[in-house]
């Protein structure tokens, strides 16, 4: 059996036991189970029980799951036609939901555990719960679950278990879980006043002032990479009317993503829309003139507020918001600058990611079953991205993702790794032959004809709250020093060293130094400690001594030597090159 098979057939049969377990637990009148898959990592399963499950029952849940597995019952399998299937779960109503979707001639299979569980299953499953043994589970925790994911359907509790082949994984397991608590963004974002939430915008964050400045020194960084690119930055309204969005085509195919307000009268036609996306601004600017070839590629870039709608339960800190910014561009092309443009967009994509020492995969999707537009202009396209593929990576060395493009085009998904190993999907490249059509877009050729261009949709962050959202993560907000909110804190010992400070302060900030300084009378190790907590890069500490001589000192973070005697031109030297390098290691001495 291969690993990942056997890996699905255990934890599936470990979610049987659990089902098992509730059931004697609770006794099988109480008991509505529904269903129960393997996940990654584990299994879960959701249930109606007599009463609110608390951290309290893990252990006597994984003390009869473990009571269960030592009776080593017979696993048996099953075939029976519907009306028996019916008769077999006449008591559970999620199942008989199950069977009655069913088609009257459908093959049902259900598994047996011992001869007291029953489970409407396909399989397959272990033989024996001896077979289980040696399975290293937890309970993970208890929440709470819709049937069906309908939230208007019946609330149940889905209990989550972790399992392993052996004690040593789980234990890996665990100390990642642990790892991902510690650099968790929900927890660190508000802890460093980096952003927050109100109940009054779900999904739609607050960025504080910390958290503002970590966005702009992230903006201003990727400005002047597409500057150095030939890009030319665009802002556009966020409302516009019906009319666009059906041109477009997001009025067919993405409206129910989107926040849509009534106008003066009840015709859509007078309906507005906060936009999802930024491409028909980057396509109106287009038009806005005539174009010729002369002016192509043209390169459109664009970070304006979009919103999605999204289920509540969706929602999920900075990684999936309501509200957010996304490094759109929209670059028109000639059928023959497609591979040059494309192969640019990676190299763009290459110095970004590199910048924060992440590695990145690409992926190709291809036409989904809504998609929009004439076939054979789908195959041309993504004949077209496996040809580039195939040059930058070689074949084979990318995945396809059948059936995954926008409804508008294929697209090229650019996916990273972080520090704890999770794939992102962050930088797309999309090609659209569809709505330069639809928005009648034209340029003359160099022959005297005109032509019609191609348009590219590309993000590389993608939204940029959730690129921070990882890189508060990846770096446990101990940021860069060029990405930092403020790069140095600065602490006079008494009052009397104020005016110093101060001078430090200016000549840091005239410097394009993001600096904060604590004047307070207080104790220097509380004020060091407050800069501390807020991880930033550099603590320069003046007194008297630093005074006259017109030096500093300095703690640099994660050293725990302090740097005496620095001048204070040295000191700005050394900010303004690790704001020029985009450094990801802080300089720890002088030589």
């Amino acid at each position: 059996m291969e690993k990942q098979e056997f890996l699905q057939v255990y934890r599936h049969s470990m979610a049987h036991i659990l089902a098992k377990a509730v059931i004697e637990m609770f006794g099988k009148e109480n008991v509505q189970y529904a269903i129960g898959p393997q996940i990654e990592n584990g299994l879960y399963y959701d249930f109606t029980l007599p009463r609110t499950l608390t951290t309290e029952d893990y252990k006597p849940i994984e003390d009869k799951m473990r009571e269960i597995i030592k009776r080593r019952e017979d696993w048996t399998r099953k075939e029976v036609s519907k009306q028996e299937a019916l008769e077999i779960f006449k008591d559970q109503k999620f199942k008989t939901e199950l069977i009655q979707d069913l088609p009257e001639d459908e093959t049902i299979t259900v598994y047996y555990t011992g001869e007291d569980y029953v489970d409407l299953c396909r399989g397959p499953h272990v033989s024996n719960s001896q077979e289980l043994m040696g399975v290293a589970f937890e309970v993970r925790s208890i929440s709470g679950a819709y049937w069906r994911g309908d939230e208007n359907r019946d609330q149940l509790q889905r209990i989550y278990v972790t399992a392993f082949p052996d004690k040593q994984q789980l234990k890996d397991y665990k100390k990642f879980l642990r790892e991902a608590a510690e650099r968790d963004h929900k927890k660190l974002g508000p802890q460093q006043e980096l952003f927050m939430f109100d109940e009054s915008a779900p999904g739609m964050p607050y960025w504080l002032p910390r958290g503002w400045k970590v966005f702009n020194a992230l903006l201003d960084f990727w400005r002047g990479i597409h500057e150095k690119h030939g890009y030319q930055e665009i802002s556009g309204p966020v409302l516009s009317n019906s009319r666009l969005w059906q041109t477009s085509g997001h009025w067919g195919h993405y409206k129910e993503n989107m926040f849509i307000i009534p106008g003066e009268k009840e015709d859509e036609s007078d309906y507005y829309a906060c936009k999802p996306m930024n491409c028909p601004n980057a396509i109106l600017v287009y038009k806005d003139k005539l174009r010729s070839y002369r002016d192509l590629p043209f390169r459109i870039n664009q970070v304006d507020v979009i919103h999605r709608k999204e289920k509540s339960g969706e929602l999920n800190g900075l990684f999936r918001v309501q509200m957010f910014r996304q490094d759109d561009a929209h670059i028109l092309v000639s059928e023959d600058q497609i591979a040059s443009e494309i192969k640019d967009i990676m190299a763009i994509a290459t110095e970004i990611y590199g910048t924060f020492g992440l590695g990145y995969t690409a992926e190709l999707s291809t036409r989904p079953d809504d998609f929009m537009g004439d076939i054979a202009v789908w195959d041309k396209a993504e004949q077209d991205l496996k040809e580039i593929l195939d040059d930058v990576y070689g074949p084979g060395n990318y995945e396809i993702n059948e059936g995954d493009g926008a409804f508008y085009g294929p697209k090229i998904d650019l996916k990273m790794k972080d520090a704890l190993g999770r794939e992102w999907q962050m930088g797309t490249i999309q090609l659209d032959f569809q709505l330069p059509l639809n928005f009648n877009m034209k340029y003359a050729a160099k022959d005297g004809t005109v032509k019609q261009p191609v348009m590219i949709h590309r993000a590389i962050f993608g939204s940029m709250e959730r690129f921070i959202g990882i890189l508060i993560e990846n770096y446990k907000a101990a940021f860069p020093f060029w990405l930092s909110p403020y790069q140095v804190g600065v602490v006079p010992i008494r009052p009397e060293h104020n005016d110093y400070a101060a001078k430090v302060v200016d000549a840091l900030t005239a410097a394009g130094i993001r600096t904060e300084v604590d004047y307070a009378d207080k104790n220097m190790n509380e004020k060091i400690k407050v800069f501390k907590t807020f991880k930033d890069p550099y603590i320069v500490v003046v007194g008297s001594k630093e005074a006259e001589g017109g030096t500093v000192s300095i703690t640099v973070r994660g050293q725990k030597q302090q740097l005496h005697g620095v001048p204070l031109e040295k000191l700005v030297e050394m900010c303004r090159t690790m704001n020029r390098e985009h450094s990801k290691e802080l300089i720890g001495s002088l030589d």
